[in-house]
């Protein structure tokens, strides 16, 4: 087993409620047995309490639970054995990198592996970074004339009804999305659900703090936007207790642990009868084809992380703007050039 960490650089700032960055450090690992090679990413995020250090210095210890690749259930029981619930785009890369090495042995895209769903993949959005609104409008713009048809807007500051407004005149005929990122009140999500409402907003992500479960459903009783899961989603064990709160859930490898997680929180969101986005981290198109994998199977996709980045260092997904197309090559389907 090996693996390497490379700082990946979005093509201009990318900005949320909580922080701006332009520099992503992923950690890649890669399984070599009997003339296969299955690899994985690791995309931290601090909100979940991890960072590119931690992913260095956890990953070493946790190297060895992979052995059989086909050993799924096995894999997840020892990871889960040393970090019961930390650390879960460590525990995605290594998932990642068994499923993959699977994949190849059969001869097989990884969603054949698993049976997954050959259904068309919705349209992903692309996403309007937060900054100042002449650079909002600008990202806006252009995104609509490389033909994107769905836009992600992210919120959180006190020109939030300005930014909505100006970006539902910049692009009248789109499908917008809104995500707040956890940094509302609750007094304030409440006025700004009418203007989401007026704008015709197809859905708001994570209005309010990550454990306001019983202010967001107070929010989903008194809107008429689908109000979707982020922040508040951790682990797989957390979709029940959300399921009065929320319409759907954000569903994301690297903060569930993986491809074989994430399916499983879907099979749990489909039971309690919510709706379900596969969405992403800023990382590499190895991460995101994972996350294409499940897609067939959700009704929004966000998987746009990879088309932000100036330095991807892999190639193989065929996009045309937000469309993009399952890969039919054995594994992931993507390549490091």
């Amino acid at each position: 087993m090996t693996h390497e960490t490379l700082e990946l650089h979005t093509r201009q700032p990318f900005g949320i409620a909580r922080w701006t960055h332009s520099v992503y450090p992923r950690t890649f690992v890669a399984f070599t047995q009997g003339g296969h090679t299955g690899r994985g990413e690791a995309a931290p995020n601090a909100f979940y309490g991890e960072t590119a250090a931690i992913v260095q210095a956890v990953l070493p210890g946790l190297l060895d639970c992979l052995t059989d690749p086909w050993d799924w259930d096995g894999l997840h029981a020892a990871m889960s054995a040393r970090f019961p619930h930390h650390h879960p785009s460590v525990k995605c890369a290594l998932e990642m990198a068994a499923l993959e090495w699977c994949a190849l042995h059969a001869g097989v895209p990884v969603w054949k592996l698993l049976g997954l769903s050959p259904a068309p993949i919705p349209e992903s959005s692309f996403t309007v970074s937060l900054g100042e609104l002449p650079a909002m409008r600008q990202q806006a713009r252009e995104a609509v004339q490389a033909g994107y048809g769905v836009l992600k807007v992210k919120l959180g500051t006190e020109r939030d009804v300005q930014i909505v407004e100006a970006l539902r005149e910049e692009a009248p005929a789109v499908s917008l999305r809104v995500d707040a990122n956890a940094a509302w009140s609750r007094h304030g999500a409440r006025r700004m659900l009418e203007v989401l409402d007026a704008a015709e907003v197809e859905l708001v992500e994570q209005p309010l703090a990550a454990d306001d479960l019983e202010g967001h459903a107070e929010l989903r009783r008194f809107s008429r936007v689908p109000i979707m899961a982020d922040e508040s989603l951790h682990h797989v064990s957390d979709v029940p207790r959300l399921a009065e709160s929320f319409d759907a859930v954000n569903l994301k490898l690297a903060k569930l642990g993986g491809p074989l997680q994430a399916l499983q929180a879907l099979k749990t969101a489909r039971a309690l009868k919510m709706g379900v986005m596969i969405g992403c981290m800023i990382e590499s198109s190895l991460g995101i084809a994972a996350a294409v994998s499940l897609a067939g199977l959700c009704d929004w996709a966000d998987l746009d992380g990879a088309l932000l980045l100036a330095d991807d260092p892999y190639s193989g997904l065929e996009w045309q703007a937000g469309h993009v197309q399952r890969p039919t090559a054995a594994g992931w389907g993507v390549e490091r050039p």
